[in-house]
């Protein structure tokens, strides 16, 4: 199992700290959640932190772009460090655009998908995609409640990129402890985010531990 802690738990008073930490953890990405305001109700985060991150890790930066008109800000993110940049369907009107964009400038191209949002509206572009995010809480806050019917939502996600001979990384994001975590597995799941799971517990180097066991 690939884990992705998500940065936007971390404590903003010691981001270096908590960046080295994870990166002396077995942690595979870092998880970087940037939000406007405007398609979340929420505001995070966005070059100054994901440049902070950079400088202190070598691991790769996993950037969830939870903004409107997405492509205004691509290459500024891929100069901040972005290795993979996940755009979500609900806010890019012109999809195809938006991941071939990402991928001019050399680096993977994912896009998120919101609870309500099926798995079908990616068949045509599935073969494009290095990554596809499953939200599997209603994006914007961290610590939500797991909406148990992501399971079955990457269980059709991994169908739909067998059927198309594709090779996207199914990642789930919300929610995700070992309990959920498990479940996401078994269905198919090849990443996870996890947050305030990492950075409230009692050793999250230990806890990122376990959840790689998945």
């Amino acid at each position: 199992m690939i884990v992705s802690p998500s940065i936007l738990s971390c404590d903003f008073g010691n981001v270096e700290r908590d960046t080295k930490m994870l990166h002396s953890s077995e942690a595979d990405w870092l998880h970087i959640d940037v939000m406007d305001g405007v398609f979340v109700p929420n505001i995070s985060f966005g070059f100054p932190i994901l440049k902070s991150v950079n400088k202190h890790t070598d691991k790769v930066l996993d950037v969830h772009l939870m903004i409107v008109n997405p492509d205004n800000y691509i290459k500024e993110f891929v100069d901040s460090g972005a290795d993979i940049i996940t755009v979500h369907y609900e806010a890019c009107p012109h999809l195809h655009r938006s991941i071939q964009l990402i991928k001019s400038y050399g680096v993977k191209a994912g896009v998120a998908l919101n609870p309500h949002t099926p798995v079908s509206v990616l068949e045509e572009v599935i073969q494009d995609l290095d990554l596809v995010l499953i939200m599997s809480v209603n994006p914007g806050f961290g610590g939500q409640k797991f909406i148990s019917s992501s399971v079955s939502k990457v269980k059709k996600l991994k169908t739909l990129i067998q059927q198309k001979n594709a090779s996207a990384i199914i990642e789930v994001d919300g929610g995700v402890n070992l309990k959920t975590g498990a479940e996401l597995s078994q269905a198919g799941a090849d990443a996870i985010v996890a947050g305030s799971y990492v950075f409230k517990s009692e050793d999250p180097s230990i806890t990122i531990s376990n959840l790689k066991k998945l």
